[in-house]
Formats: C-alpha cells, sequence, structure tokens
C-alpha cells in the first residue's frame, strides 16, 4: 500500500518545480510514496521537464488554468496513498520531512491534516498557523491590533503570531503550502470547496474536518523551505483580492447571516485604512513611485468592491455566484436534518 501521495500543482514555475521535485525523492526515505503532478496550463515546458527528469511521476495535464483547489482535488480523486501531502511547486523538502508528517499522523489517528514548520529561504520562520475567519479577527487584522501587539494571545490570535512554532499543537487551520491529509478523513468530509478557486479552501477544509470532530495538527519536527510565490508575485494585485474575497466566502458559508455585512464593511476598512500610507509612499519616493501607486489602486478598488460588489474581489466571479447559491442551500439542509 502506498503511504503518502504527493500532489503538486503548478503554472509555469518550471525550475521551482524541478527543485521541488528533485528534494522530494532526495529527501524522502522509509515510506512508499508517489507523486502526482497537476499542471494548470503551463507554456515554459514544465510537462516536457517532468516527463524527462521524472518519468515515474503520474502527470495530470490540465488544457487552461482551473486554479489551485480544483486541480489538487483533480489529484486526489486518482490518489492511492493512505495520506495525500498536498505541496507548493515553490517549496523544497528538508531532512525527511514527508515521512515524519507520516509518522506523526499514525501516532495521532485523530488528526485529519498535519502541518509542519514552514522555513523562508533564509531560514526564517514562515506562519502556516492560524484561526478560522471571524469578525473579531477580520476587526484586529483591519486595525492592524496585531501588529502593534503581536505577543499577545488576543491581537495576535488570527495568525497565532504570539507562538514560535517549537511544540506540537492542536490548531484550527493549517496552510496548505505543505498539509498531510488523511484520505479516511476525505472521504468522510470531501473534497476541498472549488468556490475558493485559490486561497480560502485551508480554513474551510479544516472547518469542516472540525465539524466531524477530526483535529487539526502541527508538528516542528518535520521542516521545508517556501520561496513565497512565485505565481503569486506575477499578478499580485489579483492574488491580493482574491485572498480577502476568500474570507468573505468562508464567512457567507459558515457564520451568521449578520456576521457577513459586517465582515465585508471591515474588509473595506482594512483596505482603505492602508490607502494614505501607499499614496504617501508615492508621493516622496519616486524610486518606488510606481509600484506604490499600483497598490494605492488595488487597496482603493478592493475597498470600493467590499462594500458595493464583494464578488468582484473574486477571479472565477463569473460563476460564483450561482456555485455559492447552491453551497448555502446545500448547507441549510444539512443544518436542518441535523436539527431533525
Amino acid at each position: 500500500m502506498v503511504d503518502v501521495s504527493i500532489i503538486i500543482v503548478a503554472w509555469n514555475v518550471r525550475q521551482l518545480l524541478y527543485d521541488c521535485l528533485k528534494s522530494v525523492y532526495e529527501q524522502t526515505k522509509g515510506i512508499d510514496f508517489e507523486v502526482i503532478y497537476v499542471d494548470n496550463a503551463s507554456e515554459d515546458g514544465s510537462v516536457e521537464m517532468v516527463r524527462k527528469e521524472f518519468p515515474a511521476i503520474r502527470i495530470i495535464q490540465n488544457d487552461r488554468n482551473e486554479g489551485f483547489i480544483k486541480a489538487n482535488n483533480r489529484g486526489i480523486k486518482v490518489a492511492m496513498g493512505r495520506y495525500v501531502l498536498l505541496l507548493n511547486s515553490d517549496t523544497l523538502i528538508l531532512d525527511n520531512a514527508i515521512a515524519k508528517m507520516v509518522k506523526f499522523a499514525d501516532l495521532h489517528p485523530e488528526a485529519a491534516i498535519v502541518g509542519c514548520k514552514v522555513l523562508a529561504s533564509n531560514r526564517t520562520l514562515q506562519e502556516s498557523c492560524f484561526t478560522c475567519p471571524s469578525v473579531l479577527s477580520m476587526l484586529l487584522s483591519a486595525t492592524y491590533l496585531y501588529k502593534l501587539f503581536p505577543k499577545s494571545k488576543f491581537f495576535g490570535r488570527e495568525y497565532m503570531t504570539w507562538w514560535d512554532y517549537d511544540n506540537a499543537r492542536e490548531v484550527e487551520a493549517i496552510a496548505g503550502v505543505c498539509s498531510l491529509v488523511r484520505k479516511e478523513a476525505i472521504q468522510q468530509v470531501g473534497l476541498m470547496n472549488e468556490l475558493y478557486f485559490v486561497y480560502g479552501d485551508d480554513p474551510d477544509w479544516c472547518y469542516r474536518f472540525r465539524k466531524k470532530g477530526w483535529q487539526i495538527f502541527f508538528t516542528p519536527e518535520a521542516q521545508i523551505i517556501h520561496f513565497g510565490g512565485d505565481t503569486v508575485k506575477r499578478v499580485s494585485s489579483e492574488f491580493m483580492l482574491q485572498l480577502h474575497g476568500s474570507k468573505l466566502i468562508f464567512m457567507k458559508l459558515h457564520r451568521t447571516k449578520l456576521a457577513f455585512p459586517i465582515a465585508c464593511f471591515l474588509t473595506a476598512l482594512f483596505f482603505f485604512s492602508r490607502l494614505p500610507y501607499w499614496l504617501i509612499i508615492a508621493l516622496f519616493r519616486k524610486d518606488s513611485r510606481k509600484r506604490s501607486i499600483a497598490t494605492a489602486k488595488t487597496y482603493f478598488v478592493g475597498g470600493c468592491y467590499s462594500l458595493a460588489s464583494w464578488k468582484s474581489l473574486l477571479m472565477n466571479k463569473q460563476t460564483v455566484e450561482e456555485r455559492l447559491r447552491k453551497e448555502i442551500l446545500k448547507t441549510s439542509v444539512l443544518s436542518t436534518s441535523t436539527q431533525e
């Protein structure tokens, strides 16, 4: 039996993908694993590189960019492992990290997801655990209080900024950059919600697992390097808007009706409160004026969308409305049947 199916989704990051795959094969010992590569219509020769350099890998080739979540779901559907590992293409595996995660999960049968310590290229810590979106966490984020009081468990609650990630513990949500997911739990809860396209799948999935009685764990014993999203840098404004739109999808699906308009207001507050800073930078720093103006424009647009047309924050806004209606209806039906 395959212990873990390693699923990697990529779009036009050929060199990063090669380095990631090379580290997987060099740094994974003592377990049986398979690698499934899902290509989101890359045009840089990524598929050809994988076929040549890593012939054992199973390739799923999409004819268009279907987004991170849908592509991962395609990989999960054909995965043969007891676990699936969702691994970003801009990562490097360190010191047999995948086997260490499998060992930890085997020792904790109540765990649906296990996350590991994520390091930047300079080996500094990247925060990878957080709480699910809520009115309180969005308020603290909008007002920047978590930056002023990072060691406070209250103000730093959303991204757990008070924690040093040096001990294993149960958490609310794990970032999908490198997450080991139990196949049995997926069969019970279902795949990631494809409403999100990219971002937002992590807290949604973790929330659904926890509602079914599963737990989410972090272990510091396994470590990876994450280079920080080369794909995101190319279209950073769209990804920033998508990130906050994804939080609003979560609020729409999983929080109260009253919480959602408050969340829209707090999202607008987040964007508008940062707008003066970028305008001042654009005014006084010629070397970064172009980038600062572009960033200010993104924050202005984000604030307006949050108040007037929140679905416009999303990359897949053309299809999200009907699918969101169906999701809410399904959630309502399930809730009613549970009460009965």
